[in-house]
């Protein structure tokens, strides 16, 4: 699984960044640092949450393997 960070600066100083392969998952920061790292927070909340509601996430599957 591989998402891609969009990141760019506002006009009023603050950075937001998007996962747009995860619709809805983006955040603002202070510095680039703090608001690439709140995303990937958000992002791996956001995957838990679906995981949790029995949604499949096919990319995911390829992380885990059960052992017999």
């Amino acid at each position: 699984m591989h998402l891609t960070i969009e990141i760019e600066q506002e006009e009023d100083g603050r950075w937001l960044t998007e996962v747009l392969d995860v619709p809805g998952v983006m955040a603002y920061g202070k510095t680039k640092e703090e608001a690439i790292a709140k995303v990937q927070t958000l992002t791996l909340r956001v995957l838990a949450d679906r995981l949790e509601h029995g949604e499949i996430i096919p990319e995911i599957s390829a992380i885990f393997s059960v052992a017999a």
